[in-house]
């Protein structure tokens, strides 16, 4: 039995939560959350906490139960205080500029590359290489970062690229001559 599945989900005061069926969503100050369940679980309100359970004994719902209940408390989380990545932009001439709901992004292509921010993003500039990603979703926020990253993936010789704040790049050193 999952020992996430089991504890219940407290919802704090600033947050509402609507539950249609297996559809969830989560209001609050930083922005409003919707997903649908697997209709192998069932999630109900009690007071102020979120309850899942299963429906049945399966194999998938034993998956699903404890996955429901962690994706249900990200939901929470992000409504209420949000989430955010950092990214830093490394290399010469590279650089970051946002133009209304458009990031442009110069990587040292010979094009600039125009990135639409979603709905439910909120992107930050600030010295043209440090780029904040914030919002209430926690995998549009994840997705929106990696798709930044995916356009010049940190390079391990000279660190050149798009770097996440706090993963780990692993250098390697250049050729020598004898």
């Amino acid at each position: 039995m999952s020992r996430i599945g089991k504890q219940p989900v407290p919802i704090p005061e600033k947050v509402k939560v609507d539950i249609q069926g297996h559809t969830v969503s989560v209001e609050g100050p930083k922005g409003k959350v919707t997903k649908s369940f697997a209709p192998v679980v069932t999630i109900t309100q009690k007071e102020q906490e979120i309850i899942v359970e299963k429906s049945e004994e399966t194999r998938f719902a034993r998956a699903m139960y404890g996955t429901a209940r962690s994706i249900i408390a990200g939901m929470v989380q992000g409504a209420n205080e949000g989430f955010f990545k950092e990214l830093e932009i490394k290399g010469v001439g590279f650089r970051a500029v946002l133009k209304g709901n458009k990031l442009d992004l110069a990587l040292g292509y010979s094009h600039e590359i125009i990135m639409d921010v979603p709905e439910g993003i909120t992107i930050t500039v600030t010295e043209q290489t440090k780029v904040r990603v914030e919002g209430a979703d926690k995998q549009l926020v994840g997705a929106v970062t990696a798709e930044m990253r995916s356009y010049y993936k940190p390079e391990p010789y000279k660190g050149k690229g798009v770097h996440i704040v706090g993963d780990y790049v692993r250098r390697k050193e250049g050729k020598t001559v004898a």
